[in-house]
């Protein structure tokens, strides 16, 4: 039973993601590095972090603390990833086209952005649910000792909800900067607004009494929102859509 379970959370939180990558990926070279790369800077904004909570010893145990600093130095180390793809990017162009495309390596900012995304959401839902997973194989499960039943099922929802809030996250950032004017500022402020009150609202679920139908509420209607705003960012609006069905 502990592995029926294992293997349906596994499923909930990594199906559509793996789906993701083997269509949207897993076929160009050069969204591969993308991901991996952005990957890595999400690591290392986790280290941050942990030296953060390492060096202030009085709130070690008090996780409220600690979510917020996280968010911030993720979304320091995105901007830092944009800054990073902008000068590859000027490389790339100084590299004959035939050459890239050959090679699969056509510089598409969209697809990067995306890719980057992608590969902040997969590392960060990756250590948000790889501890659990391990814990549901067994010798038992929860609820024997009064703990909720709906935390693994709830955790891999959440675990989804993240991974895909961050490939939004990643097209919105990446996007509104490389538009400029307004946008440069109210799409990373956003970004980080809505970051910080996913991360914040998963608190509630640490309480005696957890609550997480409010965080899966929450979470999914921030993800909803953040998918109609890369929609309207990408320049989509309800008469090209008539158009297109026309």
């Amino acid at each position: 039973m502990t592995i029926m379970e294992c293997a349906g959370c596994t499923l909930i939180a990594y199906g559509v993601p793996f789906s993701m990558f083997v269509f949207t990926i897993a076929h160009h070279p050069f969204r591969v590095i993308i991901s991996m790369t952005s990957a890595f800077f999400w690591l290392l904004s986790l280290l941050l972090s942990s030296f953060l909570w390492f060096a202030v010893v009085p709130l070690r145990t008090q996780l409220a603390f600690a979510v917020p600093f996280a968010v911030i130095f993720q979304e320091i180390f995105r901007f830092l990833f944009y800054r990073l793809i902008k000068k590859a990017e000027f490389a790339l162009q100084r590299v004959q086209m035939q050459e890239l495309t050959d090679k699969g390596m056509v510089f598409d900012r969209f697809a990067v952005a995306y890719a980057s995304g992608y590969g902040f959401g997969l590392i960060s839902g990756t250590f948000a649910i790889v501890n659990v997973l391990s814990d549901m194989t067994g010798p038992g499960t929860l609820g024997i000792f009064g703990h909720s039943q709906d935390f693994f099922i709830a955790t891999a929802f959440l675990t989804l909800c993240v991974i895909l809030l961050n490939t939004f996250w990643g097209v919105i950032f990446f996007t509104s900067l490389d538009k400029g004017g307004i946008h440069r500022f109210i799409g990373p402020g956003t970004v980080v607004l809505t970051h910080m009150l996913f991360s914040c609202i998963t608190l509630v679920n640490r309480t005696l009494t957890p609550m997480y139908t409010i965080s899966l509420i929450v979470g999914y209607a921030i993800l909803l929102g953040m998918i109609i705003y890369t929609v309207v960012l990408r320049g989509f609006n309800l008469n090209n859509i008539r158009q297109r069905i026309n």
